[in-house]
């Protein structure tokens, strides 16, 4: 059997990194998106894992930078069987600042660049990839925080919009490419112990490892029902829209 390829965005750390070190780890090939060299620790796994892991450079907010990563990948890979939209900003400049105060505008259209838009600018690029591939598989790493019916919050705004968006283009995305034999998997991997706030947030249920298990659980999964679309987390409940 031939070796698969995946696709991982947002690889520097967390979970993304251990998203990496796990497909590896399953004899998988890896393209890891990274998007702070200076940071990250994925040359050290590139090293001891030879030519299964190639390194792009990626910020998946810029549609230079993306479509260029792509056309460097698909040079190397030209088949991509699974793509996996990690990648996200929490929007940490004015977070938790509610409308009394004034909100951070441009902060938030960012968030939303990055977390809404940037996982479609990824399946746009490396559509010719994953076209050629029997398992068009497409995981876009959500979060509760896009979830109405379950909407808690009074601030949050950037990062619950950009999520909440997300969500609606996989539906739309689903509809588009699903009769063409793609499958999907929406996904809130919990609450992880990562950098996001700028420091790693130790409180959180979750290790890396933890979630990276878990969600490959779901993403690699062969016996779900492919044409229905549903969030799912961790613990694989389903989550309303």
């Amino acid at each position: 059997m031939a070796e698969l390829t995946a696709f991982v965005t947002g690889a520097d750390h967390g979970l993304g990194y251990a998203l990496t070190e796990a497909l590896l780890g399953r004899g998988w090939r890896v393209v890891a998106g990274r998007y702070a060299p200076q940071e990250s620790r994925l040359a050290t796994l590139a090293a001891a894992h030879d030519e299964r892991l190639t390194l792009v450079d990626l910020d998946i907010g810029d549609l230079r930078s993306v479509r260029e990563a792509a056309e460097a990948t698909l040079d190397r890979r030209p088949v991509i069987d699974l793509l996996i939209n990690n990648a996200a900003t929490l929007g940490n400049d004015g977070l938790e600042r509610r409308i009394s105060v004034g909100l951070p505008y441009d902060t938030i259209a960012e968030t939303i660049s990055v977390n809404a838009l940037g996982p479609f600018r990824m399946v746009e690029a490396l559509l010719p990839g994953i076209e050629r591939s029997r398992m068009r598989r497409l995981c876009f790493v959500s979060s509760e925080a896009g979830c109405i019916a379950r909407s808690h919050r009074s601030s949050w705004y950037g990062y619950s919009m950009s999520k909440c968006a997300l969500n609606m283009g996989v539906s739309i995305l689903f509809n588009d490419l699903r009769p063409e034999g793609y499958a999907f998997r929406l996904y809130h991997p919990g609450w992880i112990r990562t950098f996001m706030k700028g420091e790693e947030d130790l409180n959180a249920d979750l290790s890396p490892a933890q979630a990276a298990d878990a969600a490959l659980g779901y993403f690699l999964d062969a016996e779900v029902d492919e044409d229905r679309l549903a969030m799912r987390d961790h613990t694989g409940a389903e989550w309303p829209w």
